[in-house]
């Protein structure tokens, strides 16, 4: 296997493509296919945020659907650790644990097999976008449900407008990110 260097001074945030107006006008999409694309900025995003992760001592990485899956598995590879997916209702083949949550349109539900956590177990969440929050508030009640203790939320991109790591500190879960990007 070839690993590429650490790069510490390399821009992620530069390898992140804005698109204007998606989905919506007035939307500035941040796009992580141009970084993920990118082998050294791919790399170097696991890298910084498995070293983050570290620092919580997770037992297991804990991956939210679907972007999430990306670095969460990558991260938990590279720390020597398992990866448990968090997926949208209906998704997982055996018997679930599940959580509904609320959206800004609807109602939604996040759901993992029963048993891929246990009592005790150690967790860091990892996402590749912060926006409001509510996806990893209901992740982490669903941890919390299953019984692990639910370390810290770990994102590559924060949107700093939209309130969600304020509403993370709010509720006590420590949240940290690799790149924000303001409303611009």
């Amino acid at each position: 296997m070839i690993a590429l260097p650490p790069q510490p001074d390399l821009d992620l945030a530069a390898l992140v493509r804005t698109i204007p107006d998606f989905p919506k006008p007035g939307i500035q999409f941040r796009d992580i296919t141009t970084l993920i694309g990118h082998a050294a900025g791919f790399a170097e995003s696991v890298r910084r945020l498995s070293a983050r992760a570290e620092t919580y001592r997770p037992d297991f990485i804990v991956a939210v659907e679907a972007r999430g899956f990306l670095f969460g598995a990558a991260m938990a590879s590279a720390m020597g650790l398992g990866v448990v997916p968090v997926r949208k209702a209906g998704k997982l083949p055996g018997v679930t644990i599940g959580v509904d949550y609320e959206l800004e349109y609807g109602v939604d539900r996040l759901e993992l097999h029963e048993g891929a956590v246990e009592a005790g177990h150690r967790v860091v969440l990892v996402d590749d976008l912060l926006a409001t929050g509510g996806t990893i508030l209901a992740t982490a009640e669903l941890m919390r449900a299953a019984g692990a203790e639910v370390a810290a939320a770990l994102f590559v991109i924060d949107l700093p407008d939209l309130g969600g790591a304020r509403r993370l500190n709010e509720a006590g879960l420590p949240c940290e990110t690799l790149i924000a990007f303001d409303g611009d």
